[in-house]
This record gives C-alpha cells, structure tokens and sequence, in this order.
C-alpha cells in the first residue's frame, strides 16, 4: 500500500474546473517520483482533446494528444492533467499552439529530464495537423 500525503489527497479531491477561455495550467498538480535513480518514461494519451477553431469558434477542434516525458523528481498527477486538457475545451487556439501550451505548463511544473507533446489533429479543410513539441532539461 502507497503511503499518501494527505494534503495531496485532499487537493486532487478537490479539483474543480470553470470553463473558461484561456487553459488552466493552475490545475495542474506534480506528485513525488518515488523511483528517482530508475530511467524510465511516462506516455499519457487521450483521445478526446477538444478546442475552438479560433477563425470559426462555432467550430470545435478534436485531437489526440500524446505526452511523453522522462521524470526527475516529479510526475504529474493524472486526474489533475485530465482536468488541464480538458480546460481547452472553451479556449479559441490555433493547432500549432496547443502542444507549445502544454509543453510549456508541463515543463515548469515537473522539471523533467525531456519532455514531447505531439498533437494529432483532426482533418480540416482537407489537411490533417500533426504539431509536435519537445524540452530537454539544460545540461543534459
């Protein structure tokens, strides 16, 4: 059994997100990596990334998203990434931006050794967008 903080139980229990129009990387929240002095990788993947076309806001956006990093001391709580992604939902973006964002958000608040956000974007107007995003931590 996991030994848990519970303040870090209590602040994933209490995540709550308000649509808004900008993303709300606030809600990200980073968790301890319990197994430092092992190189590993993490992948998250979802298929239901939606934003706003920001030429056509009636218009919604669909993704898959794929993250991929290499944790230092951190890792990102699941449930907290869940919310962050879907936080796009209401947000006007072009495509090119979304990985950017994420990388961005992700980068400052784990630190990681290297860092990949790719976005798989939907078909629209005949093209279909893949926008690919990377960090590697200075010195490394």
């Amino acid at each position: 059994m996991v030994n848990l903080d519970r303040e870090l139980v209590d602040r994933v229990r209490k995540l709550k997100l308000e649509f808004r129009e900008v993303p709300q990387p606030e809600l990200l929240i980073r968790i301890p990596n319990r197994n430092p002095g092992v190189d590993y990788w993490v992948e998250c993947v979802t298929r239901e990334f939606t934003s706003l076309c920001p030429l056509n806001m009636g218009q919604p956006d669909y993704a898959t998203i794929c993250i991929r990093y290499k944790p230092g001391d951190w890792c990102v709580e699941l449930k907290s990434l869940k919310f962050f992604l879907v936080s796009f939902r209401t947000v006007a973006v072009f495509h090119e931006e979304v990985p950017a964002t994420i990388l961005k958000a992700l980068s400052e608040l784990l630190e990681p050794e290297e860092l990949e956000v790719i976005g798989l974007f939907t078909t629209r107007g005949g093209i279909k967008t893949t926008v690919r995003a990377t960090y590697y931590k200075k010195g490394v």
